[in-house]
């Protein structure tokens, strides 16, 4: 059983707690889009009794091609996560790629994430962590669970105990990921919530030339058996039209089956928890 971490009086990370679903589009394709997303991932998690976070990103800055679409940027995406905010009463998450924009970011967002290929970035690490925001990091694809200790060592010395890793696969061969479900409870070892990133895990990097490729169709399978471990959040971008989304729509779920891929989920969740 992992640390617990409170995000506010609903939500709460680690410990014993029902799973907390962190979810949204991948990027901050426009206003409308984020408030569309987060208004129906908000009434379908209040009907399930889920806690929920929304998450999208203001900027892509790892995308596959230079001529990819990275979002609107910093100083219009918080702005619009903002809104979020105060429209619909959620706590935010987006990540950041650059130390200077950890102050501005800390400002708006609940948590700060710090992507997979970053994982590693001291400065960032440090930046994000004296914002005194939960920091989620993303375990690198090339990274063992166990690596992650130093990660965690390098946000502590900065007096932040809040601290949550995710899981998103390893680096199978090229174009290809596999998810080892013993690092989700090898990272939790290291007393901090565990996070399973449900979409990014079923990617296949890089698989279509000048974007990533993505099989969104196993996304059910890997998140009912990150339940079955005990993991302590999920995360899943969803798009009611991946086909038509901007990044990483291959692996997004598509928001009209959300309800559905969630119920096994949380029913595997109360049923894991309740045996504790």
């Amino acid at each position: 059983m992992s640390k617990e971490i409170i995000l506010n009086e609903n939500i709460k990370f680690g410990g014993n707690n029902p799973f907390v679903l962190i979810a949204g589009p991948c990027v901050i394709e426009s206003e409308e889009l984020v408030m569309q997303v987060a208004e129906q991932v908000k009434e379908i998690t209040t009907k399930l009794g889920i806690p929920y976070v929304f998450k999208a990103s203001f900027d892509k800055a790892n995308r596959s091609s230079i001529f990819s679409n990275r979002g609107p940027g910093l100083e219009k995406g918080l702005e619009i996560l903002a809104k979020v905010k105060e429209r619909y009463g959620l706590p935010v998450t987006s990540d950041i790629h650059e130390s200077y924009q950890a102050e501005a970011a800390g400002e708006v967002l609940d948590i700060i994430q710090i992507p997979a290929f970053l994982c590693r970035q001291t400065d960032l690490l440090v930046a994000a962590a004296k914002t005194g925001k939960i920091v989620n990091v993303k375990k690198g694809q090339f990274l063992a669970p166990w690596d992650m200790n130093n990660v965690v060592t390098k946000l502590r010395e900065t007096g932040n105990e809040k601290i949550m890793l995710t899981e998103r696969g390893s680096t199978f061969g090229y174009n290809n990921l596999v998810v080892d479900m013993r690092s989700l409870v090898t990272m939790g070892q290291m007393d901090v919530p565990v996070v399973f990133d449900a979409t990014h895990s079923v990617q296949i990097p890089g698989g279509n030339g000048t974007t990533t490729g993505g099989k969104r169709e196993f996304v059910p399978y890997l998140s009912q058996a990150a339940a079955a471990v005990g993991v302590d959040a999920i995360f899943m971008e969803v798009h009611p039209n991946p086909d038509e989304a901007m990044s990483d729509g291959p692996n997004m779920v598509k928001l009209h089956e959300l309800e559905e891929v969630l119920k096994p989920i949380q029913a595997i969740d109360q049923i894991v928890k309740n045996k504790r």
